[in-house]
């Protein structure tokens, strides 16, 4: 059975960092590109980071590019976002999800979801 498990959210100032883990088990982990999305309330879920099997392509959003930096340790079955230079207008349910071979921006293109961690950036 496949599970994704996020873990890192957490309050944190405005300019503050966070790194958030999300840790796989049932897959062949090398064999699924990684994508992290955020959810803000009131709004659809949206796109942020995605980063391919072999670590080798990342696409960023507009809005966190510069900010965001997605990584994975194929060894550890754990893909990372790490969130710095925050903004109020980061806070947001932030989910991992993975789809097997090619990056992609459009979550219904991703097979499997975390249940999502809590990041709250206050101003």
């Amino acid at each position: 059975q496949v599970q994704l498990v996020e873990s890192g959210g957490g309050l944190v100032q405005a300019g503050g960092s966070l790194r958030l883990s999300c840790a796989a088990s049932g897959v062949i982990f090398s064999n699924y590109a990684m994508g992290w999305f955020r959810q803000a309330p009131g709004k659809e879920r949206e796109f942020v980071a995605t980063i391919s099997r072999n670590t080798w392509s990342t696409i960023y959003s507009n809005s966190v590019k510069g900010r965001f930096t997605i990584s994975r340790d194929n060894a550890k079955n754990t893909a990372y976002l790490q969130m710095n230079s925050l903004k109020p207008e980061d806070t947001a349910v932030y989910y991992c999800a993975a789809k097997e071979w090619a990056v992609a921006q459009t979550e219904n293109e991703y097979n499997y979801w975390g249940q999502g961690t809590q990041v709250t950036v206050s101003s």
